[in-house]
Formats: C-alpha cells, sequence, structure tokens
C-alpha cells in the first residue's frame, strides 16, 4: 500500500498561535488608531492613506508586471535605501519599483518622488492585509531598509519563497528577537535570504540566532550623502544672506536645541550669521521662535517681501529661519559649523552625516547613543556633544574663534564620510552574484 505524505506545516503550532494573537492585537491597534485619527492630523493621513493602498495597486501594477518592493519606514530609512533603490532601478529596467512607507513623514515627504513607479503606505501588518498585498504586488525581489520587521509580511514572504533582504540592518541586544519570549520573531527573521548589516556587532548577534547568510556591508548612508558633493548645492538667496560672513547653521530642530541657540544668539556680539532649519514647521511655532530672537530675523516665507523692498536685502539680517522643507542639505553647504538638532530628545539626534559630507564640524544634544555615525563622529573629535548652555556656549566660541580647530573638525568629518562609502556596491555584488 502506497505511503500517504503529509506536507508539514509552515509553522509549529505555537508559531501559529501567537501568529493570531499578535495579529488580534494589530486589529485592536488599527481600530484605536481610527478613533485618534479623529482628534490627530497625522493619524488622520497614516489612515486615510492606507484606505487607498489596494485601489492603486490594482491600477497600477498588472499580473504581468514583473516587480521589486522596497519597505522604507520613515523619511530616513527612504534616503538611507535610496542608493540601493537607484542601483536595483538600474539593473532591473524591466522592473516596477513598488515604495512602501509606514509612517506620514516619511510617506507625505516623498510619495511624488520619480524613482519607484509606485509609492504607497503599507496596510497594516494583519495575515489578510499581508497576502492581499503581496498577491497584488508579486515581488521578485524585497528590500527591508534598517529595520521594521513586519511578522505576517514576513511569514507570508517566507511562505512564497520570495527573496528578501535587510539592507543597512543594525541588531541590539534589547531587541525582542534576543529575549526568551522572542521566539515568534526570531521565527520571523527565516525569511530573509540576506542580511547586510552596519557592524560586527550585528552580525554577532545574527550569528547567535543561527543566521550564517550574513555580511557587514556597512551603512549606505554614506554613499547616499556623499553623493550630495556631485550634484549643484547652490542657493543665491543663501548665498546673499551670508555675504562671505561666518554662519552658523542649525538643522532640525526642536524647541529645547532651539532654546539654548536663541539664548546664545542674543546674548554674542560676535560678527555670525545664523540659518535655523526647524524639524516642525508650524506656522505658530515658527512665529514663536522669530519672536524669541532678538537680533533682526527673516522668514523664508518673507523673502518675496525682502526682495521687493528698497530698504532691505538678505545680507542685513543676522538670522533667517527655514520655514519650509527639502532644503536643509544644500544650505548645509554654506555652513561653517553645523548644530544638527534632536539630541535633547527621544529617540536623538538627526542625521549628522550631511553636514559631515560637506566638511563643517558639528554640534549635537547628549542623546546620540543609538546612532553609530554619531559616537564615531564624537570620538574622532570632528562633533561636540554639549549638556547645557554653558557647554554651548563654550563650544560656539571655540570654533568661531579658532579657525585652525573648525577647519581640523571639518576635516575628520568629510574625510569620516569617505572612507566609510561602498556599502551599495557591497550589496549588489551580491545580489546580482546570488
Amino acid at each position: 500500500m502506497e505511503e500517504i505524505k503529509i506536507k508539514k506545516p509552515y509553522f509549529s503550532p505555537k508559531i501559529l498561535i501567537m501568529l493570531f494573537l499578535y495579529t488580534l492585537v494589530v486589529q485592536f491597534a488599527g481600530f484605536l488608531l481610527k478613533i485618534t485619527a479623529l482628534f490627530s492630523p497625522k493619524m488622520k493621513l497614516f489612515m486615510a492613506g492606507r484606505k487607498v493602498v489596494f485601489p492603486i495597486l490594482e491600477q497600477k501594477i498588472k499580473r504581468t508586471d514583473k516587480t521589486i518592493w522596497f519597505h522604507a519606514a520613515s523619511l530616513g530609512e527612504y534616503e538611507q535605501g535610496l542608493p540601493v533603490l537607484e542601483k536595483i532601478k538600474e539593473q532591473f529596467p524591466s522592473h516596477k519599483i513598488v515604495l512602501t512607507f509606514f509612517s506620514p513623514s516619511g510617506y507625505e515627504v516623498r510619495k511624488n518622488n520619480t524613482v519607484a513607479d509606485v509609492t504607497v503606505y503599507l496596510p497594516l501588518d494583519t495575515k489578510k492585509n499581508a497576502q492581499q498585498f503581496l498577491n497584488l504586488v508579486h515581488p521578485d525581489l524585497v528590500f527591508f531598509i534598517k529595520y521594521e520587521y513586519w511578522p505576517n509580511y514576513l511569514f507570508e514572504l517566507k511562505k512564497s519563497n520570495t527573496k528578501t533582504y535587510l539592507i543597512s540592518g543594525i541588531l541590539r541586544k534589547n531587541q525582542l528577537f534576543f529575549k526568551w519570549y522572542g521566539g515568534f520573531y526570531r521565527e520571523a527573521l527565516d525569511a530573509f535570504t540576506y542580511f547586510f548589516v552596519q557592524n560586527e556587532t550585528s552580525k554577532k548577534l545574527l550569528q547567535q540566532l543561527g543566521k550564517t547568510d550574513v555580511a557587514v556591508s556597512g551603512d549606505t548612508r554614506f554613499d547616499r550623502v556623499a553623493t550630495i558633493l556631485e550634484k549643484d548645492n547652490s542657493l543665491d538667496f543663501i548665498s546673499d544672506f551670508k555675504n562671505n560672513t561666518l554662519t552658523i547653521v542649525v538643522g532640525s530642530s526642536w524647541p529645547k536645541d532651539e532654546d539654548l541657540i536663541v539664548n546664545f544668539i542674543n546674548s554674542n556680539t560676535f560678527n555670525v550669521k545664523f540659518i535655523i532649519a526647524p524639524h516642525n514647521i508650524k506656522e505658530e511655532q515658527i512665529q514663536n521662535l522669530k519672536n524669541s530672537i532678538a537680533k533682526k530675523t527673516v522668514l523664508f516665507s518673507e523673502m518675496e517681501t525682502v526682495g521687493t523692498s528698497r530698504d532691505l536685502s538678505l545680507q542685513d539680517f543676522d538670522v533667517f529661519i527655514i520655514d519650509t522643507i527639502g532644503l536643509l542639505t544644500k544650505i548645509y553647504s554654506y555652513a561653517d559649523i553645523a548644530y544638527v538638532g534632536g539630541g535633547f530628545g527621544n529617540p536623538g539626534v538627526h542625521n549628522v552625516l550631511e553636514p559631515a559630507t560637506f566638511g563643517v564640524p558639528i554640534l549635537i544634544g547628549p542623546n546620540y547613543s543609538h546612532f553609530a555615525e554619531a559616537i564615531a563622529l564624537v570620538n574622532m573629535e570632528a562633533c561636540v556633544a554639549v549638556n547645557n548652555q554653558k557647554e554651548l556656549d563654550e563650544a560656539l566660541e571655540n570654533l568661531i574663534h579658532n579657525d585652525d580647530i573648525r577647519q581640523e573638525k571639518g576635516h575628520i568629518s568629510s574625510t569620516f564620510v569617505q572612507m566609510n562609502k561602498g556599502a551599495t556596491t557591497i550589496i549588489l555584488n551580491h545580489i546580482l552574484n546570488d
């Protein structure tokens, strides 16, 4: 009698139970988010954007299309993965690129990008959503950037044997994978064909979990910021404002950063100009910031008024507040000193690599322990971390008065970026030869 072979399930009963419970939690969270969206503009975007994902995919992707899917949590991860995305697009010109975001702060800023063929929110991580999404997209290759491990999507990718890669990954001991109760998440990692991680620590942590398909490729953000130097970063209005004067650029600032910077601006008598590009550009906050500054201050949105005035020009102002988005990277090219905000909040400091690539000495707040590039720059003394007003004042005065120190720190910054390029090449070489 012929033996009857029973097909083994993809996952153990325990994992299936955990996946079911996890999905219930996600569904409940989705219900709460709908309520929150009634009061929060950001959550309203978060929920409204997800309602149209499947119709958009049905409209823009045919069953006969070949696709590649990139997922970024937010804007920072998008910028981080962009060098790989661009190279993959070059290597696979017949494939459509599908780009997803989890956060409104990423999607709303880059929804009109020209790199991806389709850009949408990632539907919430339920089994039904994951199956429908993957059925519509049917990707040949999948790239998750840095982190965000969505179990239902990963389990469905595993079931379909889709080649799935983590790029610029970074792992820490306090993550769920390394807890005694993290078996559910550990098994989700089996979906990845290969892990490209930023450092040896991440590689060793994955090896502890039995993952051998791991390479230390470095951080693709270095490739991203290095290409900035190849572009035209000129802004005539910034050049007019700077007027060959030593200029401090304050980028991605939060209120705590601005309190310290404004105190310094109001108290110093140096021949120095300031450009402030706040993280939040809500009108009320911008006006409060402007009103707190004792020196002559102009907003980006007021430029046309200044330009038509016979009595004033941009060079007559001491402080320039950029109440728009998309200009900060180019503005850093005009900086003699940069202060990067976020370091007094949680999770911490914003992108220090953009000013670094222009060879600028950098100041940040104390919360930078989760950012390897900030740690490295502080250790190399190209970046100064300050804890309070006194330390900020001393650091700025030192950089303002000492050209040699300013140039030395700036040179270390730019060298650091150039020496850490190459992650994209490592990733592409492996994928193309896989």
